[in-house]
Formats: structure tokens, sequence, C-alpha cells
């Protein structure tokens, strides 16, 4: 069915209010038969290939500038905390918590719809493999593919439409729909309890592991058996199962390596290449996507989150530059090198100071300067192959999905969360962070729980774990403090996890599924800033 949504106007550049109309995604359980599958050998590979079609897919429900596929997500989800200013309101939907997060509004059908299609993409692929275990190794790793994705899907959402597991176990998350649901069944689906709905995500990543264990990846851009382990370890941290987020944790990392400082600070593969040791999993946007294909570059992570560049609206034609929170900021030891990646006060405004974090020169005719760049600004994420001008070139990168640095601070946290083992996950805290910063000390006066935190909060900025983070480990934000660079109107501080958190389901899944019961409420801002925090 189709029903008409709303996008909102903002004041950012050449955004415009429009009404469009888009249709509500269904699975299509009959897509691909069993019949046709066995006719042609490459239809289940083909298949299995539709699956991450969906994760760098622009413009999935319209020509929308926030609409390209996961990367989006990530930036909106941080946005909607504290280390992520956005001082031009480029992402002002969820950095303000705009009117536009209701279920009136595209800004709310964009989860939906993503996670929906790829669920829908995977339970295609599972229903082809019913009996995974006599399947030749094509389906069964294809089903593995396919089980893997489905609890990707399932985890993201359950932690963006509830609060976290723990103290929450009986509340509502979102509909499960497997290859089984009967169109009755899903015109009467009700929200999975978080206690559900991890439980399924359990049993899918048992399947995939079970499916995957001998399978060898061609590439990056598909999960394998450290992959399902990596997102065990996710998934028992977020149910507090520390001993079995330990394990997993230890098991996702071998093979794998940190990166080094050259790694991190490099001003040409600077976290846009699949192929460094670290990264377990990730995506590679294509210049081939239609999209950037007919000129639109801008609609892509780079063009969105990428300040070297001059074709997106993050870049020096466009002027919403991405930047960290001034305070976290503050808080990295200048031995850290992780400080590097964002523009120093001290450098910000001369042209000398800028140039020791890029080699991008801009021309004469665009709007902005290098000199123009506000401090904090960051230069994390690098177009490819320094394509700061062609975008046909600089928005061909890869994004990452999971790292084993994460790994590394999953299986720190949950040692020191066990009993009696705190010392222990310090001492692996601190092995870590001297990696990043050969003379570190733990904060005295900071629990180490947060101490796990603030290093997650520096490592993994920018990479969509911050709202995730928020509400597993029940913290409020703070914007407002003396010297914040948060913008004025939105500096708000929280005691608690803001309820803006909790996306909102689409109205249109009420008009066809009957079952759902309450909707979550509809974001609302604080008023106006809030008084100062004192640190």
């Amino acid at each position: 069915m189709t029903k008409t949504l709303k996008t909102i106007g903002l004041s950012c550049m050449l955004l415009v209010s429009a009404v469009g109309c888009i249709k509500e995604v269904e699975p299509q359980s009959s897509s691909v038969s069993g019949s046709q599958i066995q006719q042609d050998p490459a239809a289940f590979s083909k298949l299995v290939e539709g699956i991450f079609t969906p994760m760098t897919a622009c413009h999935m429900v319209q020509e929308w500038i926030w609409d390209f596929a996961y990367p989006s997500l990530m930036l909106e989800r941080d946005f909607m905390g504290q280390d992520y200013v956005d001082a031009d309101l480029f992402w002002q939907i969820w950095y303000t918590v705009h009117t536009a997060l209701g279920s009136e509004y595209l800004g709310c059908q964009l989860p939906w719809t993503f996670y929906y299609k790829l669920i829908n993409n995977c339970n295609n692929v599972i229903a082809m493999v019913p009996d995974y275990a006599h399947a030749d190794d094509t389906r069964r790793h294809g089903a593995g593919l396919a089980y893997t994705m489905r609890a990707f899907a399932y985890m993201d959402l359950a932690r963006m439409f509830q609060y976290t597991y723990v103290g929450n176990e009986q509340l509502p998350t979102v509909p499960i729909v497997t290859e089984q649901t009967t169109e009755a069944q899903k015109a009467d689906n009700p929200r999975a309890t978080n206690e559900a709905v991890w439980r399924f995500i359990l049993e899918d990543l048992d399947k995939a592991e079970a499916c995957l264990e001998d399978y060898r990846r061609t590439d990056k851009t598909k999960p394998d058996v450290s992959v399902v382990y990596g997102l065990k370890a996710r998934a028992y941290l977020t149910m507090e199962n520390f001993p079995e987020a330990e394990k997993y944790a230890v098991k996702a990392q071998t093979g794998y390596a940190p990166m080094t400082e050259a790694e991190w600070l490099d001003k040409t593969t600077g976290f846009n290449t699949l192929s460094n040791r670290a990264w377990m999993w990730g995506m590679q946007q294509s210049s081939d996507d239609p999209i950037i294909k007919s000129g639109k570059g801008r609609y892509s992570w780079i063009g969105s989150f990428c300040v070297e560049q001059s074709f997106g609206y993050a870049g020096m034609n466009g002027g919403c530059f991405p930047m960290i929170d001034a305070h976290l900021y503050a808080t990295i030891p200048a031995t850290d090198f992780r400080k590097r990646a964002f523009l120093a006060p001290s450098d910000a405004g001369s042209l000398a100071g800028v140039a020791k974090y890029t080699d991008y020169v801009p021309s004469a005719n665009l709007s902005f300067r290098l000199t123009d760049l506000p401090p904090y600004t960051s230069f994390k994420f690098r177009p490819a192959d320094k394509g700061y001008t062609d975008y046909m070139v600089g928005t061909a990168v890869g994004i990452p999905l999971m790292r084993v640095e994460e790994m590394m601070l999953i299986e720190a946290e949950a040692i020191g969360m066990q009993p009696d083992r705190e010392a222990e996950g310090r001492q692996k805290l601190a092995a870590f962070a001297a990696l990043r910063d050969p003379n570190y000390r733990m904060p005295e006066l900071t629990s180490f729980r947060d101490a796990v935190w603030w290093q997650r909060r520096v490592e993994l900025w920018g990479e969509g774990f911050a709202t995730f983070d928020i509400k597993r480990l029940k913290k409020g934000i703070i914007r407002s403090y003396a010297g914040t660079n948060h913008t004025a109107g939105y500096r708000f501080n929280t005691t608690s996890v803001p309820q803006w958190m909790n996306f909102v389901i689409i109205s249109t899944e009420f008009d066809n599924n009957h079952g759902l019961g309450e909707n979550n409420p509809t974001p609302t801002p604080p008023a106006g800033d809030s008084p100062e925090h004192q640190f």
C-alpha cells in the first residue's frame, strides 16, 4: 500500500520542503522459486548477493539527501548524542530532535524501510535452504550469510526502537518477520519483547556460525565466522552476559591487528580502505551506484561526512563541516595520536596549520577556504584516492562496520565487569590505550566502565555506536557547558537516556499490521538550552 508522508524543509544549503509518495516494503517470499534456482545454478548466488544491495543503495525510499542507505543510519544515530556537532544543522532532524522524527515523516520511514528490506532479502535466501545441515556448500554458506545479516538487522532494530536489554526485558521492540511468517500473521504481528528478539538474534547467530565455519570470503563486504563472533560479542555485551561477551570478543580477534598511528592518520587511505588489517567487516561504496553516476556525489558517505571534497554538503563547497564535541576533544591527551584526526583550535584559521591534516588545496572559485574550517573539524574519514573534486573517485570508499579495536574494548569491559576481575579488565584496557597513547594513565576518579566508554567514544567516533552505548550504559548527554561548540538552541543536557533515542515506528506499519500495539512516543526536545554543566 502507499501513503503520503512528509519531508521537512531545512535552512541548510539547498534543502527543500516536499511531499513524497513512498511504498511500504513488504516481503516477497515468492520472488525466486525453488524450481528457478534448480534451472539456473547462478540464481541462488544472485539471491544471496541481493542481501547486501540495501547496505549502500542510495535513495531506497526516494531522492532525499539523507537517504544513502546504512551509512546514513550510522550518522543519524550518532548525531542524536553529544560527541558529534552539527553546527550548520545539516543533520537537523536528528541533531535537534525535530518534528520529522514523528511517525508521519520520511525521517521516520528511512530506518524502517531499510531494515525490513534487508530482513526480507535474508528471508528469501533462508526460505531456499530449509535444511542447511544437508545442503551443499553454496547453499549452506548463503544461508549463513542470510542468518548473519538478519541477526545484524534485528540487533540494530532492538537497540534503536527500545531502551537497552537489561532492566527492560519485557518492553516491546519490533515485530519479528521470518521466512515462515504468513501474510495473515504479518497483519497481526505484535512488537516482540526485548527478551524475545534477543533470543531470536542469538538463535540466528548460532545458525550462522554453523553455516559459515568453513566459509572463505572473497572480500570484507561479506561477513565470515569472525564477524559472527563479533556480533555475538556485541549481543552478549548488551545483555550483560559478560563471560560470553569476553569469549566471543577473543574469538573474533583471531587474524586481525589494530590500526597503527600511520594507518589512522594516513592522508590517502585513512578510514576508507577495506583491506586494512584491523577492519573485520565493512561496506564498499561504488562509483557505479546510479545516483552517484548521475552526478549526485553529494548523496553519499563522503559527500555528507568528509570535509576534503568539493562536491558534497560536508565539503568545501557546502560548508556543513562535521566536528567532534569540544569537551571530548579537550579530554584527549596531546600524546594520544587520535587527537590529530581533528583540527586543533591552535591550527584553525592558519593555512599552515590546516595543511598538517590534509593535502587538499581547494580551487579559488569555492566559497570556503581551508582557513574557514572551524576548530574540531574531523579529518578521520578521507575520500578515496584523494578524489577531492572528482566524485566518481572520491566517493568510492570503504566504510567500517566492525573493527578489531571494538572487540578489544568489548573484551576489556567484559573482563572487568565480572566478579573479582576489575583489576584484570583495567590492565587489558590500559594495554589497548597504550597503543594510542604511550603515556596513558587510567583516570583515578573515573569508574572502570566509564574509562572503557571514553575509549569507545574516541576510538569509534563516527562509526555509528554513540546512541547504542548511551542507551546500553544508561547515560545522559551533555551538550551545554562552558566553551561548548554545540549549536545554540540545541545545547541539551539530560541526566538519563534521552527519550528521543527510541525511534518511532512509521504510521504506515500500523495501517498494515493491526497487532503492533502502541507506538513509541513522538520525540520532543528540551525547551531551549540547558544550564551549563560543570565538569
